[in-house]
Parts: C-alpha cells; sequence; structure tokens
C-alpha cells in the first residue's frame, strides 16, 4: 500500500509503533459475553444500559414511533438513499466556487492552488448553519484531500509540481460562505455575497489563552509566540451561543517532514504522531515552516480549537490554546446554570482520552463574549467502574506542569492525572432536552493489545469493555444536579455497535442493535431540537465477513429514552457521511459526503466517469414538512 492510501490512523502506528502488551489477566477478568452484561465485573445489564430512561425491551421499541420515517435498507449503491417521502439535492462540492470571480470546476485539470483558494475545499466535514438579518451562512470543515484524485490529472496521481502541491494546501481548512433559496426553492451558494471566504493553512490567525506567548509557541517568523498562520486537518466542528463557529484541527501531525528523514523529533512530538517523514503532502517542500528540522516548534501550534466569526469576513480567527492541545474531532458547547460555557472535546486517537472546559467567564445574552474562551480549567474524565465518574483538573498542582505546558502536552497531562483511556472519541453531542451528553466511540484494534501512544495501559474497561474493538459504541454521561461545570457524573453506554447475524457474543452489539439497523464505526453525532440523536459512520463498508450486511457507511437516528436506532439515510461508495445541520426553519437537513470513491469506486455525485467529489447535501421532505 503506498503512502497515499494510507489513514492518518495508519501512519500513526508506522511512525510510533506500540509494543504488545503480555499482561492479559485484566482483559480476561472483564471478559463479557452479549447476554452477561450483569454476570461479572463488566457488568452493563439493559437497565444499566438505560439508567433513568424507560427499560429496553423489544416492547419497548415497539410503542409508538417519533422518527418520522421508515427505516431504510443497508445498500451498496453509489448514491444517497433516503426514506420515500424524502429527496436530496447537491448544495456544493469540492471544487465549486464560492466566489463570483471563481471559475467552475474543471474535471480534467482538477484546477490551481489560486482557482481552488476560491473554491470549496475537498473532504468536508464537520459544519454548522448561521442565520442573522435574514441571512444563512454556512462554515464547513474541508479536512484533507484525496491525493490520488486531487492529483489525478498526472499520470501518476502525484504532485508534478509546487502550484499542485499548493493546490492541495489549499484544499484544506474552512469554507464559508452565504446560502439562499432560489425560485424553485433549492439551496444555492451566493456567489457574490460579501460574507463569503476561504480559511487555509496560509491564513492569519492570532493564538490566545494560557499558552500563547509561551518560548514552546516561538518560531522565528513568529518570536512573539501570538500570531500564526493556517487551520488545517479540520475535522469536527463547534458553535457557540454568542454566534461564532468552532473548528477543530485534528491529524495535523501528517503535514510535517524534514528534508532528512533520519532527523529525530522530539519525545514530545512524537506522543502526537509528528514526525520527519513525508506522507505524501510534500508541504515542506513549499514552506519551511513545515519542515520540524528547521522549525520544531512549528507542530505546537496546530492541534487547537479555532473561533471564527462567520459574519465577519474581516475577523482574525483564534486559536484556543485554553482548551488544550490533541486532536481535536468536534467541541459541543452548552451553558452551565451558573452562565460558565462548558466545552467537551474529544482526542481521536485509539487510547487517548475525552475532555472538559470550563470557562472563567461567565456568558451574557446582551454583552460581550468574544474572549469567553480565552481562559478557563481544562478536566479530563475517569470513568469508574461503579458507572460513576468524575473530571479530573489539569492543573500546575495535579500535573507537575506549567499551564502553558498543560495546554501544549495536553495528552501527557491527562496521562499524568490517570484518566481513562478511550476507543477514539470522536464526537461528543450534549442533549438539548435534558442534561446528558454522548460521545462516539468509534473503534479501537489495539485495546487490550497494544497500549497508547503514551504508553497508557487499555485493557477493557467498563466504558470500553471489548478487546480488539472494530465496531466501536456510544457512552453517555448524566452530570451531577444536571449541571454540565459538575466534577461528577453518572454515565452508562447507548449502544454497543456489532453485527447480530455473524456474532453471537459481545461482537453482535447490544440489544438496541439488530439486523435491519446493525452499523460499525459511529463517528459524527448531533441532536435535533426534539431529542432525536442523529449517528454518521465513518467504519467499514465491506460488506463482508464481520461487516456482512452493513453496506455504505451510513446516518442513523436514535430515540434515547427507548434506546431504538433506525437507519436515515446511506452515503454513496467509499464515502464517510459526515457533519450535519438544520436550516432555521427546521424544514432542511444539511449533510457532508466525505471521500467518496476514496478507492477508486465511486463516481458521485456526477456518475458516469465523473471525478468524485466530496460536498454538501440538502435532504428534504417531499411534503414540505418539518425534519428535525
Amino acid at each position: 500500500m503506498s503512502h497515499e492510501d494510507l489513514s492518518f490512523d495508519e501512519i500513526d502506528e508506522i511512525i510510533s509503533p506500540r509494543a504488545e502488551e503480555t499482561d492479559f489477566d485484566r482483559v480476561v477478568d472483564t471478559a463479557l459475553s452479549r447476554r452477561g452484561f450483569l454476570g461479572g465485573v463488566m457488568t452493563f445489564g439493559l437497565g444499566t444500559f438505560l439508567v433513568g430512561t424507560t427499560a429496553l425491551t423489544r416492547d419497548a421499541l415497539a410503542d409508538g414511533d417519533r422518527f418520522g420515517f421508515a427505516a431504510v435498507p443497508a445498500n451498496s449503491n453509489d448514491t444517497i438513499t433516503v426514506p420515500d417521502g424524502f429527496e436530496w439535492e447537491q448544495v456544493v462540492a469540492w471544487g465549486d466556487p464560492i466566489t463570483a470571480d471563481a471559475p467552475d470546476f474543471d474535471e480534467a485539470t482538477r484546477g490551481t492552488a489560486a482557482t481552488q483558494a476560491m473554491a470549496f475545499g475537498d473532504n468536508n466535514d464537520g459544519m454548522s448553519i448561521f442565520t442573522k438579518g435574514g441571512r444563512t451562512v454556512l462554515a464547513v470543515n474541508n479536512e484533507y484531500t484525496n491525493r490520488k484524485i486531487m492529483w489525478g490529472n498526472n499520470p501518476d496521481g502525484k504532485p508534478a509540481s509546487d502550484d499542485d502541491i499548493a493546490k492541495g494546501m489549499m484544499a484544506h481548512g474552512v469554507s464559508v460562505f452565504e446560502v439562499a433559496r432560489d425560485d424553485a426553492g433549492n439551496w444555492q451558494v451566493v456567489k457574490d455575497s460579501d460574507l463569503n471566504r476561504r480559511i487555509t493553512p496560509q491564513t492569519d490567525m492570532d493564538l490566545t489563552g494560557p499558552a500563547a506567548g509561551d518560548d514552546m509557541l516561538k518560531t522565528a517568523a513568529d518570536p512573539s509566540g501570538t500570531t500564526t498562520k493556517g487551520t488545517w486537518n479540520n475535522c469536527g466542528n463547534g458553535e457557540t451561543p454568542w454566534g461564532t463557529y468552532l473548528t477543530c484541527e485534528e491529524n495535523f501531525n501528517g503535514y510535517f517532514s524534514a528534508a532528512d528523514e533520519a532527523h529525530e523529533v522530539s519525545a514530545e512530538l512524537k506522543r502526537y504522531g509528528v514526525s520527519s517523514k513525508d506522507w505524501g503532502y510534500g508541504w515542506a517542500k513549499i514552506d519551511d515552516r513545515f519542515d520540524v528540522a528547521k522549525n520544531p516548534n512549528e507542530p505546537n501550534r496546530a492541534g487547537y480549537v479555532v473561533e471564527i466569526d462567520p459574519f465577519d469576513p474581516t475577523s482574525t480567527p483564534k486559536k484556543r490554546t485554553a482548551l488544550g492541545r490533541f486532536k481535536h474531532e468536534n467541541a459541543a458547547v452548552v451553558l452551565a446554570p451558573s452562565g460558565h460555557a462548558v466545552v467537551y472535546l474529544g482526542d481521536d486517537e485509539r487510547g487517548e482520552f475525552l475532555y472538559k472546559f470550563v470557562s472563567h467567564g461567565i456568558y451574557s445574552a446582551t454583552g460581550d463574549n468574544s474572549d469567553l474562551l480565552e481562559n478557563g480549567d481544562l478536566f479530563v474524565a475517569k470513568f469508574n467502574d461503579d458507572m460513576r465518574g468524575e473530571w479530573l483538573a489539569l492543573t500546575p498542582g495535579t500535573t507537575g506542569m506549567s499551564d502553558a505546558e498543560i495546554r501544549i502536552h495536553t495528552r501527557q497531562a491527562a496521562s499524568k492525572v490517570g484518566a481513562t483511556t478511550m476507543d477514539r472519541p470522536e464526537w461528543v453531542a450534549v442533549n438539548p432536552t435534558k442534561a446528558e451528553a454522548y460521545v462516539a466511540l468509534t473503534n479501537n484494534k489495539n485495546r487490550g493489545k497494544k497500549p497508547n501512544a503514551g504508553g497508557d495501559d487499555t485493557s477493557a474497561n467498563r466504558p470500553n469493555p471489548r478487546v480488539e474493538n472494530h465496531y466501536g459504541q456510544i457512552a453517555r454521561w448524566m452530570p451531577d444536579n444536571d449541571d454540565h461545570a459538575a466534577q461528577g457524573f453518572n454515565w452508562n453506554l447507548f449502544a454497543l455497535a456489532g453485527n447480530p447475524d455473524v456474532h453471537d457474543d459481545e461482537y453482535a452489539g447490544s440489544e438496541n442493535i439488530n439486523s435491519g439497523n446493525m452499523f460499525n464505526s459511529p463517528d459524527g453525532m448531533a441532536f435535533d431540537s426534539t431529542g432525536l440523536l442523529w449517528i454518521q459512520t465513518d467504519g467499514k463498508y465491506s460488506n463482508e465477513g464481520d461487516f456482512a450486511g452493513m453496506g455504505n457507511n451510513q446516518m442513523l437516528a436514535g430515540d434515547t429514552v427507548t434506546g431504538e436506532i433506525r437507519r436515515f439515510l446511506v452515503g454513496p461508495n467509499e464515502c464517510e457521511v459526515t457533519g450535519i445541520c438544520w436550516s432555521a426553519d427546521r424544514r432542511t437537513m444539511f449533510v457532508g459526503i466525505q471521500h467518496p470513491g476514496e478507492r477508486g469506486d465511486s463516481h458521485f455525485p456526477g456518475g458516469g466517469t465523473s471525478v468524485p467529489r466530496s460536498g454538501v447535501f440538502a435532504v428534504r421532505r417531499t411534503d414540505g414538512g418539518l425534519i428535525g
């Protein structure tokens, strides 16, 4: 397999191979069977699964229907499949112009660096919608590029020039643009809007918070350690009550390299998967910032949550170091009863951690909240076997590190306090109808086999109960006193993904998983206004073996009261379904389709022999009714 075919997860495994673990005593102790949840150390019975809710039984699942759609069967079709009574349309796809002076996408050349900087980026992920003064703006992450497609006009599918490398670079970042319905009621990009802009790896940004100005953030180009350029590998997202967009830097490490591949990076950088090897992007060839031998501090300036004002195209994005540095998946914001802003954050790597930030300042509905994420307290989650949990404070006193070190080397700080290793914590979603939050734990083939990058134990634990977890699960917690700022919480599992048609043990999944709704690798998640949990997947789409009957990646809806889960949408071949938001009138759901045809077996959305392109798609009821 070539470097271009490797996922970021696979690259990390090569950069920092984990030693095989030999102590399996705890793994044996925590072994469980599908119907043995109440029977041993790993007691998970269905009552425990759904503490404080209706008991999950076959009868409960049959009572009533709040979904409003019939389940979509799994399939491997190269299109989007939605239920009867629903329809979808394309809003924007990779390479489409978002400014009036940009040319249309050219399939033959796939554009240039200059045209890409004016066009919708590649491989969109998290997104949010903002409405103000009668105008609607979409802010959409563009995580990374399908390099063989981006450079597919070249004979070998690799960059043929510095401009090719720069074109790939310009396809990263964030696309911010106004949308409006046309005369037919279809959503279109308003190309001449003064709100439209691309935020790329070359956009000027401010470094703010406890780490700003620290020596570890200083470079020759920025001796103050307070300004930087660009954001890339933007995965999940968040939005604040004060109307700003949060974009989350995830696998930032894969873009750094050195001309001398024998150059040894520091242990601190290795913990984050930074190496001297070029994994195919080639950015260091055109920008010395990405050469770790020349600029060893530059990787410390990536891996943050970036706050963007979607209605001020002249504003400077701010990297909020107070929220910690790791491979951010998304940032779920909720206000505590006290008015403090609480942000839940997952670190998407095998065996890493779940975090929480609580602002020092108080939200004001009429005041200035622009610096509310500037300072606050950072915590990491500890899940206890008695179904209780606590947020462990990351402070100089608990870690022996300075405040700046904690925000730059956050993984190391979490390891020091003994946080619970998790199965790749991805999106967090907060229920708007009650005080509870959910996290997608997508998978972890190393669970019980290898430690994480910091050497922390990854034996099976209660929220991550399966060794070699290929299916994933969704955990949830209920904060004490219905206060998301509280230190303690109760927790349980909402669902263990699995395949009951293939397995009859714990890999069959929990009781709310069946032949008609099974899935693997839950990733993106969001609640709608009614309290339905929408679950998007980024997993195996072979439809064979352990994944037989699951088809392409998909989106499902979960009733968090009864536990029922129902498939709503199936994506095209080889895609990830990711990113979701709703129009202000709740009559349109916007859904992202990422990397269709990543292995060469898709021509979505154009069909025929067209170039596969990621994009944003609008889903509506044919009767014009509410959706979410």
